[in-house]
């Protein structure tokens, strides 16, 4: 079975404020996994070792971290292996790249990417990249994610955030099958033409079960995370626990 994990940015709120009780809130909802945001480079060794104490004793694992490029400067480097052993995270993903203009930045971009997952690979970690909207733009004919793909290594994890691909009227089941084994991470945020991102997952457009089925079959999935960044402080809680429970019945539903 696949876990169903939270990526914490959806609770940032209570995460900076106390990331204990927040953790722990989100085991109570039902999680099974997390995905730490990169104030956790911030973190000391020992502090780190807490936290994985703590989540192990709430029954929550932790297979994946979204950070800054700064995560892999051969300063930061080793400091970001060993706080991903400790959370026991064996993919390390790029979670954003500033705004990129043309194709030659994006190739540097991925050359960049790849020289992170060859100095990981060494170190017995995977590195990944997950996509926002820019990278489903395209810019002169050809869409940037797809640069991203074509120049990084095949271990390398196009951690798939799925609506904003839905957004730009990417078929995402394709774009799965045209990317096997790579898609070893789903966000399900969810999109929807009239609302937006404000959404819990499965109140969108995205064709869920579908999105499933070609995840499962072709692209490797090993990690489903709920993810939204766009709701107020009020609403992240709501978001979590609704988002849970539609992918609860989703799953009914697909069998």
């Amino acid at each position: 079975m696949i876990p169903i994990g939270l990526e914490l940015w959806t609770v940032r709120t209570d995460v900076n404020a106390d990331i204990k009780s927040a953790l722990t809130r989100v085991a109570a909802l039902g999680y099974e996994a997390v995905e730490f945001y990169s104030t956790y480079l911030n973190w000391t060794v020992p502090y780190a070792r807490e936290i994985r104490s703590h989540i192990d004793s709430l029954g929550l694992v932790c297979r994946s971290t979204h950070n800054g490029m700064r995560a892999f400067t051969e300063e930061a480097l080793p400091k970001t292996v060993e706080l991903n052993e400790i959370l026991g995270s064996s993919l390390a993903v790029v979670a954003s790249v500033p705004a990129i203009a043309d194709l030659d930045g994006w190739r540097r971009a991925a050359d960049a990417f790849a020289d992170v997952a060859d100095r990981l690979r060494g170190r017995g970690m995977t590195a990944g990249f997950h996509n926002h909207q820019q990278e489903w733009t395209p810019i002169g004919g050809e869409l940037p994610i797809e640069i991203v793909a074509s120049l990084t290594p095949e271990d390398f994890v196009l951690q798939f955030d799925v609506g904003p691909a839905c957004q730009h009227d990417i078929d995402p089941v394709d774009w799965i099958f045209s990317h096997p084994g790579r898609v070893r991470s789903v966000h399900l945020r969810d999109w929807s033409a009239a609302r937006g991102y404000t959404i819990a997952f499965g109140e969108g457009d995205c064709p869920w079960p579908d999105i499933f089925r070609a995840a499962e079959s072709a692209g490797g999935v090993e990690m489903y995370l709920i993810e939204n960044g766009h709701s107020t402080p009020e609403q992240e809680w709501q978001i979590a626990e609704a988002s849970l429970a539609n992918w609860r019945g989703l799953r009914r539903t697909a069998g």
